[in-house]
C-alpha cells in the first residue's frame, strides 16, 4: 500500500461521465478531471459545443454522448457511451439543469414541469442508469448531484420552481447512499451558491444593478465574493476519487459560508 496520501486523490484511469458538459460548471469540471487523469464522456444536447470541449489538451481521448438526460433511453445512451469508449463506468457528475423564474401567481405549470425534470427527473434518470452499470460491475462508485444552496434556503423572487427541485435532489442523494452503501456506491451532492455563468454574468457586471446584487449578497456571503466555475474542481476530484471512499450521502456547501450565516 503506498504512504503517499495524495495517492487517493488520483482519478488516472477512471471512467467519468459529465452531463451538462458544456455549460460553465460542466465544462471546468470537465477540464479539471480530464486534466486529473480521467478518462471524460462528456454529455449535452450541443453536439458542436462538445466536440469543441474534447478537442482541449487536457480532454484529449474525450468521450462524446450528445444526449440531454430526458428520457430512460437518453440516460441509457449517455451511460452505455462511456462504458463502450472505456470498457467501464467508475464515476459520474450530473450537472446538467436549469431554472425559469416567476412568482407562483404568474408560473405557467408548463415551466414549473420543466425545471422539475430538468432539475429532479434528470439526475433521477442518470442515477438509475449509471447504478444499474455500477451494480452490474459489482466494484461500487461515485456520483455526484447539482444541488444548491436553494436546496436549503427559500428565495422571495420566484422561485418555487427551483428551490423545491433542488432540495429533491438533495434528498435524492441521501436516499441513494441509503440504498446503495451495501453495493459500495457513493452518492454525494455539492451545492454552490451564485457562480458565473451564461445566467448569472449580470451579477458580475459592473453596472448599477450589479453592484447593488453584489452587495446585498456579500452582507451574507463571508468570502465576499461571488464563485467560479474552477472553484468546484477540488471538490469533485475529492468525491470522485478515492479519497473519499468512506463519504456519502452528503450535501457539501460550496457557497463561500453562505449558508454559515
Amino acid at each position: 500500500m503506498t504512504t503517499d496520501p495524495t495517492a487517493r486523490f488520483s482519478l488516472a484511469g477512471k471512467s467519468i461521465i459529465i452531463t451538462g458538459a458544456s455549460g460553465s460548471m460542466g465544462r471546468e469540471a470537465a477540464k479539471g478531471l480530464g486534466a486529473a487523469g480521467a478518462n471524460i464522456t462528456l454529455a449535452g444536447g450541443n453536439r458542436a459545443a462538445l466536440e469543441e470541449l474534447a478537442a482541449l489538451p487536457e480532454l484529449a481521448g474525450a468521450a462524446i454522448a450528445p444526449h440531454r438526460p430526458e428520457t430512460p433511453e437518453d440516460a441509457k445512451a449517455i451511460v452505455d457511451a462511456a462504458v463502450a469508449a472505456f470498457g467501464r463506468l467508475d464515476g459520474m457528475l450530473v450537472a446538467s439543469g436549469m431554472n425559469k423564474v416567476a412568482l407562483i401567481t404568474d408560473m405557467d405549470v408548463a415551466d414549473w414541469e420543466s425545471v422539475m425534470d430538468a432539475n429532479v427527473k434528470g439526475s433521477w434518470l442518470m442515477a438509475q442508469a449509471a447504478g444499474r452499470v455500477f451494480i452490474e460491475q459489482g466494484e461500487g462508485g461515485s456520483l455526484v448531484l447539482v444541488s444548491s444552496t436553494r436546496g436549503k434556503l427559500g428565495h422571495p423572487a420566484g422561485y418555487t420552481a427551483y428551490c423545491p427541485s433542488k432540495a429533491a435532489v438533495d434528498l435524492l442523494g441521501k436516499t441513494l447512499a441509503a440504498e446503495w452503501g451495501g453495493s459500495q456506491i457513493r452518492v454525494n451532492v455539492i451545492a454552490p451558491t451564485v457562480f458565473r455563468s451564461e445566467l448569472t454574468e449580470w451579477m458580475y457586471a459592473d453596472d448599477e444593478k450589479g453592484r447593488a446584487t453584489r452587495e446585498a449578497m456579500f452582507a451574507r456571503i463571508p468570502l465576499k465574493r461571488f464563485a467560479e466555475p474552477e472553484d468546484f474542481v477540488g471538490a469533485l476530484v475529492y468525491l470522485l476519487s478515492d479519497a473519499s471512499t468512506f463519504m456519502t450521502g452528503q450535501v457539501l456547501y460550496l457557497d463561500g459560508g453562505y449558508t454559515a450565516c
